[in-house]
């Protein structure tokens, strides 16, 4: 396979993820305009906010099981186009209630995205170049946030916010179109087979669910996920107030600053995906590779929740970058280390798992701050919870999740399912 013909699906699949994230977060900007439009509380801001979560997570396991059923490039392209019309559709939303029912349906649309996106990756991608393809493939969505925010934000401000979500829907839609126009393997093989004991090149074992859910390494990833997941959704919810409230920032200073803690995020996950390929290529094992990192990675994040709390302004800003940096590093082995267990049999559902349990901390960590703030005054605790989260993520990587080499699943009792296409 040429590397133009590796490289098409990976960088398709970046971009959606950009718009993945773009589509989830443009609800923020638009909050003030919303509220002050449609006569909404900020309990209601906060509802319209959960429900994302509370049909993504669900829905995931879901997504994973259909995504190798009936494949990947229909079911991304199908979850595509309804998070596209529902993102359309908010912008001619009259009220509440129909708000919510759209944040649903598009969180309905998002959970096949990183399920297919994944099997795509782990079906095309040889594994020695794992690390960078999901490394760009973070960059993608870690840079979405910032993009959305400024473009949309900018447009905002000259047009409304419903014309932004009709043209952000119907922006996205656009995609299809190259989408349609890409061939991906008719198995559910990975280019390179040959780290993977037994595996038969024309249909490798696709194991029973039951076979997935047994595995001790599945639920040490998961818990590594959560705790990596945390403390992302911990910043990026908080983030702005944390330094205009507690750090007396002013809101340019606190713009300026979030933006270079999320580019530092974005170039930390790229660069680290290509150095763990070329680690890979110089002999060192997945395991020896991955495990130090992600480990080292939860450590150092302990580390910099405290002293975000705990520094004068300068050393709370500076252990900020470095939290941003160290947590970027570990984002390619989110979903390398799944793709190399799993392997194209079964790494959408493995990651329909895994990233189920990751973004629940999507639904708990906000919230948690939140009561934690409004009891104390303070966000001392807040820090406190993420920086033990970030130690109970150390546990899940380093002493519940085995060492990281392929799964046989013809040896553990893997049968066919059909091709994905």
């Amino acid at each position: 396979m040429s590397r133009f013909a590796i490289e098409r699906p990976v960088l398709l699949v970046t971009l959606a993820v950009f718009i993945n994230y773009i589509d989830r977060g443009n609800l923020a900007t638009a909050a003030p305009l919303i509220q002050e439009q449609l006569g909404l509380t900020a309990t209601q801001l906060g509802i319209l906010g959960s429900a994302f979560y509370y049909a993504y997570v669900p829905l995931m396991p879901a997504a994973g099981w259909l995504v190798q059923y009936a494949g990947p490039k229909r079911v991304f392209a199908a979850g595509i186009a309804v998070w596209s019309v529902a993102t359309a559709l908010t912008g001619l939303a009259g009220g509440f209630v129909a708000l919510l029912l759209l944040r649903l349906l598009l969180g309905v649309g998002e959970s096949v995205a990183f399920p297919a996106a994944t099997q795509i990756i782990a079906a095309v991608v040889p594994l020695e170049r794992l690390g960078i393809a999901n490394g760009i493939m973070s960059f993608g969505y870690l840079i979405g946030p910032a993009v959305g925010t400024a473009i949309g934000g900018f447009l905002m401000g000259y047009v409304g916010w419903r014309p932004v979500f009709v043209l952000f829907g119907l922006a996205s839609l656009m995609w299809l179109w190259p989408w349609r126009r890409l061939s991906l393997p008719t198995s559910s093989v990975r280019a390179d087979t040959s780290a993977i004991p037994n595996a038969n090149a024309d249909r490798p074992a696709s194991p029973a669910f039951t076979a997935i859910l047994s595995k001790r390494a599945l639920w040490g990833a998961s818990l590594g996920h959560f705790a990596a997941n945390y403390s992302y959704y911990f910043i990026i919810a908080w983030l702005p107030f944390y330094l205009v409230k507690a750090r007396g920032f002013s809101i340019g200073q606190m713009a300026t600053t979030a933006s270079w803690a999320y580019l530092f995020n974005a170039a930390a996950a790229l660069v680290t995906g290509a150095m763990t390929d070329r680690w890979l290529r110089a002999g060192h094992s997945a395991n020896s590779i991955y495990k130090p990192i992600m480990g080292l990675a939860q450590i150092g994040s302990s580390a910099c929740m405290a002293a975000m709390v705990l520094l004068p302004p300068a050393g709370s800003i500076a252990a900020l970058l470095a939290f941003e940096i160290i947590a970027g590093c570990s984002y390619p082995g989110l979903f390398a280390i799944p793709q190399i267990f799993a392997g194209p049999a079964a790494t959408s559902r493995w990651v329909g798992i895994q990233n189920a349990c990751g973004n629940v901390a999507g639904m708990v960590a906000p919230v948690a701050t939140g009561l934690l703030v409004d009891r104390t005054g303070r966000f001392d605790l807040a820090f406190a919870v993420a920086a033990v989260v970030s130690v109970l993520g150390c546990i899940g990587w380093l002493w519940i999740m085995p060492r990281i080499t392929p799964i046989d699943w013809q040896e553990v009792g893997g049968r066919n399912a059909p091709a994905a296409r």
